[in-house]
């Protein structure tokens, strides 16, 4: 599986962006689509995560409220809507599939996309 991130950019603060992640290959249901941010010297942190199957998210505490996780089985494409934007919240930001389900462990997500980049602005 190959995953492509897109969507990244330059933003204010209050804004909002909407991030893709398109995989190639089959997705099953049981496995999971996340999205992971990493900031400069900082470890790569959990934002959320969709059951593929279900639908269903989890969301980290700095992701509840403001971002939104979907996805579309059709065009194998999950998607991060990002609202309410803070300076904090830059970073890289990038999808990766789980195959063991949805869970906030990085080590378990076997594909990563490349990774796409959102500035927010004070």
């Amino acid at each position: 599986v190959q995953l492509q991130a897109s969507g990244g950019g330059l933003v204010q603060a209050g804004g909002s962006l909407r991030l893709s992640c398109a995989a190639s290959g089959r997705i099953f249901s049981s496995h999971a689509m996340g999205w992971f941010r990493q900031s400069p010297g900082k470890e790569r942190e959990f934002v959320g995560v969709i059951r593929w199957g279900a639908g269903t998210t989890i969301y980290a505490d700095s992701a509840k409220g403001r971002f939104t996780i979907s996805r579309d089985k059709a065009k194998n494409t999950v998607f991060l809507q990002m609202n309410s934007l803070k300076p904090e919240d830059t970073a890289v930001y990038y999808c990766g599939l789980n195959p063991r389900g949805a869970n906030s462990y990085d080590r378990e997500y076997t594909f990563w996309g490349q990774g796409t980049l959102v500035t927010v602005s004070s």
